[in-house]
């Protein structure tokens, strides 16, 4: 346990930390109420962090709870999952609107202690106590990360199960227990997203769902996979008989679907993204991935002309990453037999 000056170093380095959270709080408050009338609420971070602790035999999180009052709708029906590299988001239908939680897929570890424990709980941050070590997870490690210019790590890596992550698979069941509470009947369905085959090869994907759709079973569910790519043509092509190419581009991977009356037709991925440009750009400016990430959600808009260095790399590598991702697309399609 520290002493003397290293408490009083601690203590500022804890303020410092609730001073960053709040304000990433502030933000998230103000960007709600900024919204347009007709998008669904969105559950703020602070509605996802909890002040419990997960331990290694994976007790259930406290999922956010429905605002108080007797004129709000209670979340039910079937449940989206989305298992991306970055966030994890949960949806499902409350009344009329659609209810949608939020939490960042990512880690950050510190040195287990009594003083350390307390100071998370005061300031309800979610982790997981594992092998002598406090496993802080979610909007929680971002922030730690960035206090002290280090990146988070991720369960997931390159759209996938990370097989450099002994413990990812466990935090990755803390992050859906995060968000996700257990049916109320046995068997409701839930419908998660998994990527596509990559067209670099050398992925399993198969086992990477298998082991999201192992868990979700052992909370009572009945798992549904969706390819990513067919799910943003299912979601925004009714009008064209869900016919088109469906395209969404995450932290881990682009995935792409092209589809026909529903019906995939061609499906594949490119494991580059997000968190391949936030590397990319860490490297060339000297600041940490996190921060870039930071900086990149907060900041960037690809539609203006960019005024400092770390703008200006983020779009010479976006405009790369959407060259690569259109050139695989002619190449896939013009080699497939199936179109």
């Amino acid at each position: 346990m520290p002493e003397g000056k290293e408490i009083n170093d601690y203590r500022n380095e804890i303020q410092k930390l609730k001073q960053r959270l709040v304000e990433i709080e502030d933000k998230k408050d103000v960007d709600v109420q900024m919204s347009p009338p007709s998008s669904p609420p969105v559950s703020a971070p602070a509605e996802i962090r909890t002040s419990q602790v997960i331990d290694a035999a994976q007790k259930p999180v406290t999922a956010p709870e429905a605002a108080v009052g007797t004129d709000v709708a209670v979340p039910q029906g079937p449940v989206g999952l989305d298992v991306g590299t970055s966030n994890l988001v949960m949806t499902q239908n409350q009344g009329s609107s659609v209810h949608v939680v939020k939490q960042l897929n990512a880690f950050f570890t510190v040195p287990q202690s009594n003083f350390t424990r307390d100071i998370l709980l005061k300031n309800n941050v979610l982790f997981v106590e594992h092998n002598d070590e406090y496993y802080i997870i979610g909007y929680s490690a971002e922030g730690f990360a960035n206090m002290f210019n280090a990146n988070t790590r991720r369960p997931i890596e390159r759209g996938l199960l990370s097989p450099l992550e002994n413990e990812g698979i466990m935090i990755m069941q803390s992050l859906i227990n995060s968000i996700l509470q257990k049916p109320k009947k046995f068997g409701e369905s839930v419908c998660f997203s998994v990527p596509g085959e990559p067209v670099e090869g050398g992925a399993y994907v198969a086992g990477h769902e298998m082991i999201i759709k192992m868990y979700l079973e052992s909370m009572g569910f009945s798992p549904i996979s969706i390819n990513e790519g067919l799910a943003v043509v299912m979601s925004e092509l009714a009008e064209d008989n869900f016919t088109g190419i469906g395209i969404s581009m995450g932290g881990g991977m682009c995935n792409v679907c092209l589809a026909y009356l529903s019906v995939p037709v061609i499906s594949f991925s490119i494991r580059k993204a997000g968190d391949y440009i936030d590397t990319m750009v860490s490297r060339d400016v000297g600041m940490s991935a996190t921060k870039i990430k930071t900086i990149k959600e907060e900041s960037l808009d690809l539609s203006v002309l960019p005024r400092d260095k770390v703008g200006t790399v983020l779009h010479i590598y976006y405009t790369d990453l959407i060259s690569v991702l259109i050139r695989t697309l002619q190449e896939v399609i013009s080699s497939s037999d199936r179109v």
